[in-house]
């Protein structure tokens, strides 16, 4: 039961942690200079992304991605529609 309650301590610890922007590999280093063996610290970084996972928000609409090209100056390009697609459209009909 201590096993169980330690893992918890951990899981909490890390999502804590993380929440504040700390890196894993930071977190993970303490916590081997504090005793904790590797594999408990293993399997609570596992669970804690987990148990972020479950939290996160469903996106539900695709973002839309809007692709801009400049020049050396900063001023937007205007570009045409390629006429590759069309090339290739061609030599797969006939």
């Amino acid at each position: 039961m201590r096993r169980l309650e330690n893992k918890n301590q951990l899981v909490e610890y890390f999502k804590k942690n993380f929440s504040k922007n700390y890196p894993e590999d930071s977190l993970k280093f303490a916590l081997l200079n504090q005793g904790y063996s590797r594999t408990a610290i293993e399997q609570a970084v596992v669970q804690a992304h987990k148990e972020i996972a479950e939290t996160a928000p469903v996106l539900r609409e695709k973002p839309v991605i809007k692709y801009e090209v400049f020049d050396e100056k900063n001023n937007l390009l205007k570009l045409g529609h390629s006429k590759f697609w069309k090339k290739i459209k061609f030599f797969f009909k006939g």
